[in-house]
């Protein structure tokens, strides 16, 4: 029996200092071991210090500490988990490896170095310890050589991406002596625990996204001459419309590292044998001369593109001058904008006769051929490889899925047509009489594996409109599935939020709630909101609101246990959907807030009063504490607009509760999700509609007043600023009413509705609610 509950990494360089990170963000005790320097820094010398002085021995691993406590580096969930790492150097720290379960190596990119690392910590690893490589590329079976007979078994490469934290892909390389039953562990451990999707590749160059990714970099760097394309214009055709990131190709390489893409096609260009990848991988020398020059991309402010102000500009390679960005316009883009799926998408621009048609059939069919040539030589799955690809470089569909979206059939066809040679694998597809790779299963809702989106198209649909359906999740399980424009709550939702509602409750033990956006929800529908405040319907918005309280109510309320279960973004109405819901099993990257002061409002779905309840629930003398620290943090979240960072975060910020769970693996979410309805209708809880709360009332109100007047008259806070601000305070402190009043619900929700129907009417609000729907920016006016 196998059991991970501390881990060693070996080297705390970016990769080194992101994986400890991200496991201790896991609940993992971690070791952080770096070399000690040779030689003293300036520093160093000014303090009077020796070589064999603790800071300086330890100056890598704490300069790794300082960028991990570092807010912006978001390596770390919460400040806490800091706590949780152990710093130390290769030379006196050894004997702390007697205690871990694993080892990660991850040092630099050196066979060398990394052989010589294992021979000197080997004798200090415990009889059934795991040792990992974290490598891009070098072959497990010739690092293992370094390795005794018993830790060969254990040893294999788990190359993790960049960033660690938010990158999915794990690719998992067993040498020719890892047990299987070693492989099989770590393989859930890394899904499971660390929320990874893993893939098992073979011990080739490259691996599986790297082989795969820098290949059709390549190919799109070289294709764009051929068809005579600016960089741009490459960007427009290689984006969201063919599955890509929306960032395209050279834009992307930008974001990557011009310097990092050249490294890795440099290194797989030396070890493989293939003439006809290594020409791909032979990137044009102005790229080459690019990385010379210090053009590396993003970290340098110079690449393919550069901004000056509010101007893009774009490389002329030929002169290394730069020239603005032109509009693309393509009438063959303009109308694959207008297909409703990928697959439309695909077949409007791949058949295409004109140059974005040719250029992107010439990439396709070369990336296709490519992949499926390397079956089985990195790896016996096609299912492998496309997941390599959607977790690694973000792809919407992996190769073999999109090989089914434009026809394999027809593709191949016209492949041959052009004296393509097609690979065996597909020609084993055709000749079998199947005429795609993947077969259209059943939705089998026993997987952990369950996606809303795989719901919405296979599941059981028990009621649906066309902003949010009801599926059956088999075990009288029901799962609301929200898939309005831009995961926002409309009019529809809410109407139809009561139906699935009473529908749970006559027939269903509970039900989730979960969205198909690349977001939970992002908010309620600003642009009826602003049209209506404009045409001063202040009794539409009234009704709005309270329909949206109504919802919220209801949901909390309910018979039967309702969990929420948000990713992404959760702003505003999707904040206050989750704060009302029985439980949250919410993914650990979850960005949730009350951010209605960024367009002039407060929260006026509950959100307020919520947040004042939670912050109540664990405190035993309600009667007698003083909620003055309560509520000014309270004010503070939502004056602030404060976002959590990860889930934990959102626990430290009130959002979320001590009760709410955490999904590490967002694949298993709803699968979780269902579980904890079925322990809460076994298990159920007493949730008494009739408990009062304890409001501040007037004196409190005076103290917030005065405070922030302090910070208008400093100009902290614009004068509107101050104005809203007041207005949040009266409803927190439940207005002008006698200090520490009781007071239900609904009189909470009766004041956010005022003041929510009253900012609405202020030409401030609407300047702000305008901007924000025109820039996606907040306005401090």
């Amino acid at each position: 029996m196998y059991y991970i509950r501390k881990v060693a990494v070996l080297g705390s360089g970016l990769m080194g200092a992101g994986i400890a990170a991200h496991l201790a963000n896991c609940g993992l005790e971690v070791i952080l071991l770096d070399i000690a320097p040779k030689e003293l820094n300036e520093d160093e010398k000014k303090k009077g210090l020796t070589l064999n002085h603790k800071e300086v021995k330890n100056r890598l691993v704490l300069n790794a500490r300082e960028r991990m406590k570092d807010k912006k580096s978001m390596l770390l969930y919460t400040g806490e988990n800091i706590d949780l790492i152990k710093f130390g150097n290769l030379e006196d720290d050894l004997e702390l490896l007697r205690e871990v379960d694993w080892v990660i190596e991850a040092v630099v990119e050196n066979e060398k170095i990394k052989k010589e690392l294992y021979e000197k910590i080997q004798m200090y690893l415990k009889e059934d310890a795991f040792i990992s490589t974290n490598t891009s590329g070098i072959s497990v079976n010739s690092l293992s050589e370094a390795l005794n007979k018993e830790l060969k078994d254990r040893f294999f490469v788990t190359h993790f991406f960049n960033p660690p934290r938010h990158m999915k892909l794990l690719e998992i390389i067993p040498s020719n002596h890892t047990k299987p039953e070693i492989l099989e562990y770590m393989t859930l451990f890394c899904e499971n625990k660390l929320g990874k999707g893993v893939v098992i590749a073979k011990d080739t160059p490259g691996f599986i996204a790297n082989r795969i990714g820098i290949y059709s970099l390549g190919l799109i760097i070289h294709k764009i001459y051929q068809h005579n394309l600016t960089f741009e214009e490459a960007d427009a055709l290689t984006g969201t419309e063919i599955g890509r990131p929306k960032t395209g190709t050279f834009r992307l390489l930008d974001m990557i590292g011009n310097d990092t893409a050249l490294f890795v096609a440099e290194y797989l260009k030396e070890n493989i044998k293939e003439l006809k990848e290594k020409e791909i991988l032979n990137f044009p020398s102005y790229i080459k001369e690019m990385v010379n020059k210090g053009y590396l991309g993003d970290k340098t402010k110079l690449g393919f593109y550069k901004k000056e102000g509010k101007d893009i500009l774009v490389l002329e390679p030929e002169t290394f001058n730069y020239r603005p960005k032109k509009k693309v316009e393509f009438i063959e883009l303009e109308e694959a904008k207008k297909a409703k799926t990928l697959k439309e998408k695909l077949q409007t621009l791949v058949y295409g006769e004109g140059k974005p048609g040719n250029f992107l059939w010439d990439v396709i069919k070369n990336t296709l051929l490519f992949t499926a040539g390397l079956v089985p030589e990195i790896s016996d799955s096609i299912k492998d490889i496309d997941n390599a690809m959607k977790w690694g470089f973000n792809w919407e569909v992996g190769p073999f899925e999109l090989w089914d979206l434009i026809g394999v059939r027809k593709s191949t066809e016209k492949m041959k047509m052009e004296g393509e040679t097609i690979p065996p694998i597909v020609n084993e597809l055709l000749n079998s009489g199947k005429e795609q790779f993947y077969s259209d299963k059943k939705l089998d809702l026993n997987s952990k594996n369950i996606s809303a989106n795989s719901l919405k198209e296979q599941g059981k649909v028990i009621i649906n409109n066309d902003h949010a359906s009801l599926i059956d999740m088999g075990d009288n399980v029901a799962c609301f599935v929200l898939h309005s424009p831009n995961s926002s709550v409309t009019g529809e939702v809410v109407e139809f939020t009561h139906k699935a509602i009473s529908e749970v409750e006559k027939n269903y033990k509970g039900m989730i709630i979960s969205s198909i956006g690349k977001n939970f929800c992002v908010g309620a529908n600003l642009p009826f909101i602003l049209n209506s405040a404009r045409e001063k319907k202040w009794d539409t918005i009234d009704e709005l609101v309270s329909d949206f309280q109504n919802m919220n109510m209801a949901i909390k309320y309910s018979s039967k246990p309702i969990v929420a279960a948000p990713y992404g973004m959760a702003l505003g109405a999707g904040a206050e959907i989750t704060m009302h819901c029985s439980q949250a099993r919410s993914f650990a990257e979850l960005y949730i807030g009350l951010v209605e002061v960024g367009v002039g409002l407060l929260p006026g779905g509950g959100g307020t009063k919520e947040l004042l309840i939670k912050s109540q629930e664990n405190i035993n003398d309600n009667k007698n504490i003083d909620l003055t620290p309560l509520v000014l943090k309270n004010f503070e979240t939502i004056t602030t607009g404060k976002v959590s960072k990860s889930e934990p975060d959102a626990k430290k910020i009130g959002y979320l509760r001590s009760m709410d769970k955490i999904i590490m693996n967002k694949d298993r979410q709803l699968f979780t999700a269902k579980n904890d309805v079925l322990h809460l209708f076994e298990n159920p809880k007493n949730n008494n509609r009739n408990k009062k709360i304890r409001v501040g009332g007037e004196g409190l109100y005076a103290l917030l007043k005065y405070s922030t007047y302090q910070m208008y008259k400093g100009g902290f806070i614009t004068e509107y600023e101050h104005y809203l601000a007041n207005k949040i305070g009266y409803v927190l402190c439940g207005g002008n009413i006698p200090n520490n009043s009781m007071v239900d619900e609904q009189y909470l929700l009766d004041l956010e509705r005022e003041a929510f129907v009253s900012l609405c009417g202020e030409q401030k609000t609407q300047e702000r609610i305008e901007h924000m729907l025109k820039t996606g920016r907040p306005l401090r006016n």
